[in-house]
């Protein structure tokens, strides 16, 4: 007979796959803006706070795929606490891109489509972190989705104890 944690597991590797997939349809828009990127002029930065950006989201999902194997809370919160440096580097590419477009014109079109790139970075991070929140869930049955961070760390931290 299937536990609760069976239950538990069950869920939280369908709706991970469903995440995963999701990964995979950004992936495809990163592959088609990056060819349109290769074949403009790269600007003096060359993408460095782009390439900053794939580095933190690119941690996120090894963590998040890790917790996932291991079933570790402790790396799933890690994995969490990441998003909020990843929306914050994706606000200032945005914010860069906008000043940059104001100042050349010309530009429009490739700072458009390094927007959408980096947009499209953020969600893998985001996906990543519903992953790992879905670790969470397995581990310890509680839903932390919608809840802030200092109450996760304080109901996990409870949970470790009973």
């Amino acid at each position: 007979m299937a536990t609760s944690a069976d239950l538990r597991l069950v869920l939280t590797l369908v709706k991970s796959i469903t995440d995963l997939e999701r990964i995979g349809d950004e992936a495809k828009k990163i592959g088609v803006l990056s060819a349109r990127l290769a074949a403009v002029e790269r600007p003096s930065t060359n993408y460095r706070e782009l390439r900053h950006l794939a580095s933190h989201v690119k941690q996120m999902i090894h963590g998040a795929l890790d917790a996932l194997a291991r079933l570790d809370d402790r790396g799933a919160l890690e994995v969490v606490k990441s998003d909020e440096t990843v929306d914050e580097e994706y606000e200032t590419i945005y914010r860069q891109g906008i000043t940059f477009m104001m100042e050349d014109p010309r530009a429009i079109r490739r700072l458009m489509d390094l927007t959408w790139l980096a947009r499209a970075l953020e969600r893998i991070g985001d996906h990543a972190k519903n992953i790992s929140e879905y670790v969470i869930f397995a581990v310890h049955g509680k839903d932390i989705r919608h809840t802030g961070l200092e109450n996760i760390e304080a109901a996990l931290s409870q949970a470790r104890e009973s």
